[in-house]
């Protein structure tokens, strides 16, 4: 399944922005290319790399990276329960709390990158596993419709997002 061939329906309109980013690609084979440019990404960060922010207020990268990790384990959850059709509200869910709680601190690269790949590669095979029918499936997250093969597009667009942004405002 590629992005295009999503419905309007399947996702809430504010993920446009990252779904948008992607190349027409099979979903499959984004996760997988974009687990490799992680880790390379993650390979030139030092460990003092981790705790720059390019401003104010804003998140380190260790911070960033930590959010990015938080939020594909989220959407790979929330792609499991629709593909399963549990018909449970599925919660938002607090990203600054998580952050805040997150131990950044003791993170190294080196784990980054170890976390990262074994987090991807779960999800590679959790949607390696579904089916066209359950790729289709809706569910209720946050309030609002989301499908199974929408929750991969996002987790690889909002690791877009971010990769895009670390190149242009952390100049990394």
């Amino acid at each position: 399944m590629t992005p295009a061939q999503l419905d309007k329906l399947d996702y809430p309109e504010y993920y446009q922005k990252y779904i948008r980013l992607l190349p027409q690609d099979d979903l499959l084979d984004l996760l997988s290319s974009q687990a490799a440019e992680m880790k390379e990404f993650i390979s030139k960060l030092t460990n003092n790399d981790l705790k720059y922010s390019y401003a104010e207020g804003k998140w380190t990268v260790g911070q960033v990276l930590q959010h990015m990790l938080d939020n594909e384990r989220i959407f790979q959850y929330r792609a499991l329960c629709i593909a399963r059709k549990d018909q449970s509200q599925l919660p938002g869910y607090d990203q600054d709390a998580y952050v805040s709680n997150s131990l950044i601190e003791e993170r190294t690269t080196e784990d980054f990158k170890e976390e990262f790949e074994v987090v991807r590669n779960s999800g590679i095979l959790l949607f390696k596993n579904f089916n066209e029918k359950m790729l289709r499936l809706r569910g209720s997250s946050n309030g609002y419709p989301l499908s199974t093969a929408a929750a991969g597009f996002i987790i690889v667009g909002h690791e877009k997002h971010h990769l895009n942004l670390f190149r242009s405002s952390y100049n990394l």
